[in-house]
């Protein structure tokens, strides 16, 4: 019998901070191959700081990061980038002085093959073939969220991660990309996702992951925890 294939992430023992002033304690961690995995918890519970460390911006103080069974621990961030992990950052950190289009092209520096095209992103969101040759800080804040996860999605990437998907957007938009990830999911590629919304993240995970203060709180999938265990997984009371 073959032994088990890896999950695509794998993360053990991992402890970050930002210089004397440490964020995450021990986080033992997976994402499976073409898994949802939704991270949640309150306002400094450390959601950021792990994805920053998975991909590469932080650099670990302890533990270990593999991606389906290779060790990427210490790897800069344009080699992991490389090796299939974009990230949907906080705030859309857009380029200010390139169009729409430009800055989804800025996606696919590191040429990796896959389906992810301009024309793929603006099928997904068509609004962006109307905008493509306007400066991306002209759009909403909604369509700027679009343009992110589109430049995201140019790096046709294995693991995606989205750093607060719905904060500052109104319900309606919020909506509209939310509608989107099912079909983004169907090329095979794993999200995990940091969402403040956690009813709108329990409705697209596969499985969820509570944060405390830099630890594990609570695990499993949104069908088997009831709303009081998330709310103390989340509140710690």
């Amino acid at each position: 019998m073959s032994a088990a294939k890896p999950p695509l992430l794998q993360v053990q023992g991992l402890c970050a901070g930002y210089g004397d002033f440490q964020a995450l304690y021990g986080l033992d961690f997976h994402v499976g191959s073409g898994e949802a995995v939704a991270l949640i918890g309150a306002n400094g519970a450390g959601k950021t700081t792990f994805l920053r460390a998975l991909a590469g911006v932080l650099p670990l103080m302890q533990g270990s990061v593999s991606l389906a069974g290779e060790a990427v621990s210490g790897w800069p961030v344009h080699r992991i980038a490389e090796a299939g992990v974009a990230m949907v950052p906080e705030g859309r950190r857009l380029f200010p002085s390139l169009t729409v289009e430009e800055n989804l092209q800025m996606g696919a520096y590191t040429r990796r093959p896959g389906p992810w095209t301009i024309e793929r992103v603006v099928a997904l969101f068509p609004i962006l073939g109307e905008f493509r040759h306007r400066a991306a800080t002209e759009l909403s804040g909604g369509q700027q969220q679009m343009v992110a996860l589109g430049r995201a999605l140019m790096a046709n990437p294995r693991l995606l991660l989205i750093d607060e998907l719905s904060l500052g957007l109104a319900p309606v938009i919020v909506r509209d990309i939310y509608r989107v990830l099912p079909q983004i999911r169907a090329e095979g590629l794993s999200v995990l996702l940091v969402e403040q919304d956690v009813g709108q993240a329990l409705k697209v995970a596969d499985r969820v992951v509570c944060l405390q203060e830099g630890r594990v709180s609570l695990e499993g999938s949104p069908a088997d925890l009831t709303r009081e265990q998330i709310s103390r997984a989340y509140f710690g009371v």
